[in-house]
């Protein structure tokens, strides 16, 4: 799990890119704590970046992992799709996030931490 950061300051789309290449080459997964407004990102599977946060004092309940396209526009370059967000208690029983509020907060939290 070397590859994973935690990101709590402002990163660049260029390194994202540059995290993509290294992995899948046009995306990077991300998991994003909605309490803490941080995220973890760098790993092969969501679950990598989750165990990461919940290391580092994070809530279950708080974390959604998304897909991060870098080099699409800002309206397609988020894709809210991942086993980890597969939550009936939470009343999310798809890998989709359903809740709007939810992805509201995830998208404000990538802004402040993407540059």
């Amino acid at each position: 799990m070397t590859d994973i950061i935690l990101v709590t300051e402002k990163i660049s789309k260029r390194e994202l890119k540059q995290l993509a290449k290294k992995r899948f080459g046009d995306l990077v997964k991300a998991v994003i704590d909605i309490k803490r407004g941080i995220m973890a990102v760098g790993g092969e599977l969501h679950a990598d970046e989750e165990a990461e946060l919940l290391k580092n004092s994070s809530e279950q309940s708080n974390l959604w992992g998304v897909n991060l396209y870098p080099d699409e526009s800002e309206e397609k370059w988020i894709e809210f799709d991942s086993v980890i967000n597969i939550r009936p208690s939470q009343d999310n029983r798809s890998r989709d996030v359903k809740s709007l509020e939810i992805r509201e907060k995830i998208k404000d939290i990538i802004k402040n931490l993407i540059d």
